[in-house]
């Protein structure tokens, strides 16, 4: 009796042993199944989000001439004057480092006024510089060495001048002018993306009078103008830091 009695407590003693070794393993795995699932489901979580980031980036890259048809040499002069009907702005502020530039626009010029306020509300001037620059004579902006300035360019329409509208109107200190491109141009068409301020003695003018569009004025900030004129430049007229431009509507 007392062997059997011995028997029977360590068969019941082991059998305890098990099952709590089988709880606690079913156990364990249940809570490892339900940290999977959390990660799984935190990591689908992360995921979707830098899906809807990269949306939005996405999205605000093709903003650039959404709406639009794409500028050309053939529809300009239709699509310009129905948009300066609609858009009769004349008041840009082009902010820098070195202060803010305001320009009024001439209404006389009214393809260039229209192109002007099309490539501000399209945010085109916003990441380009003032890229050339000459101590008491001009300095030009509209352009970058970035690819984005290629990229929305080509979204505007890359392969479009503008009209001249010279309309006997001569250059002055603080007077904006369209940009030519370097190319035989026999009709002084003006470069759309570019244009420069003229801050230099009016005998500098004698071979801008009558070549280029002036379609606008500095009315505020030729100061600023004139602090980016003396910055230090390359041999190329680029300066040696760039002057990022902002461009909006007033």
């Amino acid at each position: 009796m007392k062997y059997l009695y011995y028997i029977l407590i360590a068969t019941f003693l082991i059998f305890t042993s098990c099952e709590d070794k089988k709880k606690a393993s079913e156990v364990k795995a249940k809570t490892t199944s339900e940290n999977k699932t959390v990660s799984k489901k935190n990591s689908t979580s992360e995921k979707d989000t830098i899906s809807v980031d990269s949306s939005k980036i996405q999205e605000k890259e093709e903003v650039i001439g959404a709406g639009y048809p794409k500028i050309t040499q053939k529809n300009l002069k239709d699509f310009l004057t129905e948009y300066g009907n609609k858009n009769p702005e004349t008041k840009v502020e082009i902010s820098t480092r070195l202060g803010d530039i305001v320009i009024d626009l001439y209404e006389d010029t009214p393809l260039h006024r229209a192109n002007f306020i099309y490539l501000v509300k399209q945010g085109y001037f916003n990441e380009t510089f003032f890229h050339r620059i000459v101590p008491n004579f001009i300095i030009q902006g509209g352009n970058s060495d970035l690819p984005s300035t290629n990229k929305k360019r080509f979204k505007l329409g890359d392969d479009y001048l503008i009209p001249a509208e010279i309309n006997g109107r001569n250059h002055f200190k603080g007077s904006v002018s369209g940009a030519k491109e370097y190319r035989e141009n026999p009709d002084k068409k003006s470069a759309p993306f570019e244009f420069f301020i003229f801050l230099g003695p009016l005998t500098s003018t004698s071979h801008l009078n009558g070549n280029y569009t002036v379609f606008g004025r500095v009315t505020k900030g030729m100061d600023v103008v004139e602090k980016i004129a003396k910055l230090p430049a390359d041999e190329g007229e680029w300066p040696l830091q760039n002057v990022y431009i902002k461009a909006k509507v007033l």
